[in-house]
């Protein structure tokens, strides 16, 4: 069984705890991440006892963080980001939009988020206006507003796509070897998908 420390974290750790929390973690996780980075300071035997001093200074630490999350607040409240997608009929997604796709919406605005921060039940798959929860540090929230656009489609790239699925919907079925499936084409034929309905002066009398 892997080593484990105790922490006192310095900043928000997702999926771990909170500023001024004390954690335990693994020995190589605190020592070639959080506490490199300055997101926690070792908690040792001595930390502990000295654990007010530490609290007192995490809790001034808590208060710049909380200041300087709800300046982010409010100017994320008052962006609009726009991610475009192709739709088709009802405006439906062909794909989807993530947490993922909107943090780099906002990184690309100048504001760097965890994904995991963005309250998203599931990926967005309708074109419009969303409005979205965001938990910043210090239990700071806000709300995110993402317009979801229909991607533009040349007249060219349309008339492409037409015509591979034209293609694929007419094409010939194959086997894993690559060779025409004869058995699947004669199957589809006498189900009557191989060719069209013979009409009225060509059916027996």
């Amino acid at each position: 069984m892997a080593a484990s420390v105790q922490l006192i974290l310095a900043r928000d750790v997702p999926n771990l705890g909170r500023i001024g929390d004390l954690v335990a973690v693994k020995a190589g996780y605190a020592r070639n991440y959080l506490v490199p980075q300055g997101l926690a300071y070792p908690a040792s035997p001595k930390r502990v006892s000295q654990f007010e001093h530490q609290k007192r200074v995490i809790d001034h630490r808590r208060r710049q963080l909380r200041s300087e999350s709800e300046k982010r607040a409010q100017e994320i409240a008052a962006l609009q980001v726009t991610l475009t997608a192709k739709v088709g009929e009802q405006g439906k997604l062909f794909g989807s939009i993530t947490s993922r796709d909107i943090a780099k919406a906002l990184a690309a605005e100048g504001h760097v988020v965890d994904h995991r921060d963005i309250n998203l039940e599931g990926p967005l798959k309708s074109v419009g206006l969303h409005k979205l929860d965001l938990r910043l540090e210090a239990d700071v929230t806000t709300q995110i507003k993402v317009v979801v656009a229909p991607e533009e489609v040349s007249a060219d790239e349309a008339e492409a796509e037409a015509e591979a699925a034209a293609d694929a919907e007419g094409a010939p079925k194959l086997r894993a070897d690559g060779e025409p499936d004869l058995e699947a084409e004669e199957d589809a034929i006498a189900q009557g998908d191989g060719e069209p309905a013979p009409s009225e002066a060509e059916q027996p009398a």
